[in-house]
């Protein structure tokens, strides 16, 4: 669902659905909050536009190869980087579970935010009414236009649209959207930010806008 992310003092973005759950830490880095999230030791992977996903119960640094992130330890913080692809943060309020996952266009084919839910769910005993998830700032619609190549492969989730054998202008968030409301997430456990990275030049990072001059964003999630 849209749900208003607010800008900090420390220009990182807040999810309202996340920041409600108390013993929660998380943010969308931007393109100023270089600073952030300072001394914090984060575990990371590196991300190669899959659908791996990695457990982690130790301490931060390279956890592996992968896109997506779980912890239930109180301190380890998982981040993701981005400038184009969504960051997904996902916390289940009941078992003290969090996740992290980098969904590209790649991604999201894959389902990859939807597999991280299960792996969760199977790994840990998640149950789908427990779980706030936020899809934070990415490319959006009005900038992210493919050929059909690419155009096809959003077919299965996107099955009313007619115009993906050609040129056309895909939306990553709202694919994220219906493949995790067709594993029975209900669209008020899950916020998106609406806000669009290439759009955002003051903001945001963007490869698809700047290409091999654009940085990088973090984006974290973890229990205090």
């Amino acid at each position: 669902m849209a749900n208003p992310f607010l800008l900090d003092g420390r220009n990182v973005y807040q999810a309202p659905l996340l920041s409600d759950i108390s013993w929660l830490e998380h943010g969308f880095g931007t393109r100023l909050s270089s600073k952030w999230p300072g001394d914090i030791a984060v575990a990371t992977v590196r991300q190669i536009h899959s659908d791996i996903i990695l457990a982690t119960e130790g301490p931060g640094g390279l956890i592996g190869d992968g896109d997506a992130l779980v912890t239930s330890r109180p301190g380890v913080f998982l981040a993701i980087r981005t400038a184009d692809c969504l960051p997904i943060l996902i916390a289940d309020r009941r078992l003290r579970v969090v996740a992290a996952a980098h969904a590209g266009w790649r991604g999201t084919v894959c389902g990859i935010a939807a597999k991280t839910v299960k792996f969760i769910s199977e790994r840990y005993g998640t149950r789908l009414e427990d779980l706030a998830v936020a899809t934070g700032p990415g490319i959006g619609k009005c900038c992210f236009e493919v050929g059909p190549e690419v155009g096809r492969l959003f077919g299965p989730i996107f099955p009313e649209r007619d115009d993906l054998w050609r040129r056309a202008r895909i939306d990553l968030a709202e694919a994220n959207l219906r493949q995790l409301t067709q594993i029975g997430i209900a669209e008020e456990q899950i916020a998106t930010s609406a806000l669009c990275t290439s759009c955002g030049s003051a903001v945001f990072h963007s490869y698809r806008r700047d290409r091999e001059a654009s940085g990088r964003m973090l984006s974290m999630i973890g229990m205090s």
